[in-house]
This record gives structure tokens, C-alpha cells and sequence, in this order.
């Protein structure tokens, strides 16, 4: 896919800083980022620190993300560390900060690939199909998210909200204008979605994930995602959702949050959702 043909990004880069633009905004609030956008950044700094030391043909076979403060619609720094180098994986931590101040922070396990053992292990036999080509072309910039539910795959968010089984597919959307998403920044921001189909129902959107915890077993074969929801558990307000991510090539591992009820500020969908205020 040629850069040009991405018509927006996450952040504009100033000095140091990058500046959160409007399709970052949250539907939750207007003065806050969501999930994906956050995560993106966590990536790209992650990612940024495995390719200076060299590294970048390792597998991101664990990423783990912390929300634990609303990120603003403010001038953002993310950086990252390296905690570990061996000779078959990498640790890193990221952190993004707002006026001095952490609001998300990250850590990642890359590892070396190699050849899968001869034994025989079992795996499950249901995978997610991705929608069409007709629907969904290859070629296509980042769109509103796709969904299924009781209702077939289409991008009228109106139509999937009920209380069946949601899966959703995404083009991932640049940090910057002018530097393509790689696989793993696709990856890593579309899992914050999971919340997406694991908390979606009848009601709407109504709890808030707190943290995002991604387990790859390869790269994506591109910038296209899905997700499926695999399982949703809640007790006393809290919830666990778990989805199987996938790409056009196949199933590729799991993506889990952990949520808190947030009843009194549901986002519902019912009547649609524009391209504008999209997540």
C-alpha cells in the first residue's frame, strides 16, 4: 500500500511531541484519546527500540498495555526502554506521558522464530473468516471497522448492536502521516478493539477496559486485523473478554481485557457511527 494513500493519522509530530488528531478522540469523551490511538504509540516506541539494536526479525509474541489514566486530546511523548537482550529474546517497557506525567505504559516480549516441533499438538478446528474481498478490498486505506454479530458483516454499527457473538476487522491507521503502519503497530493498536467485541451487547458499550494484553504467535501478513470474541465473563462489574485475532492467512493468537462497568456513561451505537468518530 503506497503511503499516499493514507488520508489521516493518529498524531502530527512537533519538536518531541505528538499532537493527538481528531480521529483519535474517544467515543467516551471528547477531551480524551481512545484506546487504539494510545496503544499505537506504545507500539511504535516498543518496536522503535528492537530495530536499534538490530532486532526487528524477532516476533512480538507478548505485548501487555496498562490504561490506568485517561489520556487527553494534549500534546503526547512515548518512549521506550530495553530490559532485556538474550540471545533468543528481547524485553522492552514503553511509556507515554502527558505534561510530565505517565497515563499508559506497555512492555513487550520479542522472541527469535525458529521451526515448530514434529509432535502433534491439539488446536482448535473453529477460526474466524475475514470478510470478503468484494466487501473488504485488499487495497483499501483504513475505513470504519467492519463488523459481525447475529447480523452478517457490514460497516452499519447500527445493525450489530445485540447480544451476539461480535467480531470486527480494521485497517490500522498510521502514528504519522508520512510513516506507513508496520504489522505490529497494526496489531498492537487494533487489539485495544477487543474491548469492542467482548463488551458490545444489546445495551450498548457498557464497560470500560482498563488494560489490553496481546499473545502473537507472528506478525500479521499485512495491515488488515480481525478480532473474535472468543469469551466474556463478568462478576460485580468486573470483566474478562478474550478474542482470537486473525488475518487474511489465518488465526495468528489472542487478545484479553480486562474491564470495569461504566453503565452510567454507555456508549451506545444504535443509531450508526460516522468515519469522524470512529475508534
Amino acid at each position: 500500500m503506497n503511503e499516499n494513500t493514507f488520508q489521516f493519522s493518529w498524531y502530527a509530530l512537533d519538536g518531541d511531541a505528538f499532537v493527538p488528531q481528531p480521529h483519535a478522540q474517544s467515543l467516551w469523551s471528547s477531551e480524551q484519546m481512545h484506546g487504539v490511538a494510545v496503544s499505537a504509540l506504545l507500539a511504535w516506541a516498543l518496536e522503535r527500540e528492537v530495530e536499534a539494536i538490530g532486532r526487528g526479525c524477532l516476533v512480538p509474541a507478548r505485548y501487555h498495555v496498562d490504561l490506568f489514566r485517561p489520556a487527553k486530546m494534549v500534546p503526547t511523548t512515548a518512549r521506550g526502554t530495553i530490559v532485556r537482550e538474550g540471545p533468543r529474546l528481547v524485553l522492552v517497557d514503553a511509556v507515554v506521558e502527558q505534561a510530565g506525567r505517565p497515563v499508559a505504559r506497555a512492555s513487550a516480549t520479542f522472541l527469535e522464530p525458529s521451526t515448530n516441533p514434529p509432535g502433534e499438538v491439539w488446536s482448535a478446528e473453529d477460526r474466524p473468516e475475514p470478510p470478503s474481498l468484494e466487501l473488504v478490498p485488499a487495497d483499501l486505506p483504513h475505513h470504519v471497522p467492519f463488523f459481525e454479530s447475529d447480523e452478517p458483516w457490514s460497516d452499519n454499527f447500527g445493525e450489530h448492536q445485540n447480544a451476539g457473538r461480535h467480531a470486527t476487522w480494521h485497517i490500522a491507521v498510521p502514528v504519522l502521516l508520512d510513516q506507513p503502519p508496520t504489522p505490529f503497530q497494526a496489531v498492537a493498536s487494533i487489539a485495544d478493539a477487543t474491548s469492542m467485541v467482548t463488551n458490545w451487547g444489546s445495551g450498548g458499550v457498557e464497560y470500560i477496559n482498563v488494560d489490553i494484553d496481546l499473545a502473537l504467535s507472528r506478525r500479521p501478513d499485512g495491515i488488515s486485523v480481525g478480532l473474535r470474541a472468543s469469551d466474556h465473563v463478568a462478576s460485580d462489574g468486573v470483566a474478562v473478554g478474550t478474542a482470537e485475532v486473525f488475518d487474511r492467512s489465518g488465526s495468528i493468537g489472542t487478545a484479553t481485557v480486562t474491564s470495569l462497568a461504566n453503565a452510567r456513561r454507555t456508549v451506545d451505537l444504535s443509531g450508526g457511527v460516522t468515519l469522524e468518530g470512529s475508534a
